[in-house]
């Protein structure tokens, strides 16, 4: 497997890959931001709409640590949300999430 690491770092084998397979990892879909004067935020209260930066036809992040690994479209699955994916990641970008584990 070719060294995705940095020239002074080791190689990242299948076998590492094999001992972190387990490894539980936060994942967040990310619909859009938006920057907000404090007191903006100060002002929510139910039935409050803040408006996000992404149209709706554009597609949802799936993030992991601070990585975008793959984006796709929100669906319902048995009353959840759930993304469907349509894009991933690079096999690099993706190791690049988790490289602080090594």
């Amino acid at each position: 497997m070719e060294n995705v690491a940095g020239a002074d770092e080791p190689a990242i084998t299948a076998a590492a890959i094999g001992l972190l397979s387990d490894v539980e990892l936060d994942a967040t879909l990310r619909f859009g931001s938006r920057e907000m004067a404090l007191r903006e935020v100060l002002e929510l209260g139910p039935g409050a709409v803040v408006e996000l930066d992404r149209h709706v036809t554009e597609p949802v992040d799936l993030v992991v640590g601070d990585r975008i690994v793959a984006r796709g479209e929100v669906v319902v699955v048995n009353g959840n949300f759930a993304l469907r994916i349509t894009e991933v990641a690079t096999p690099q970008l993706r190791l690049e999430s988790i490289r602080c584990l090594f």
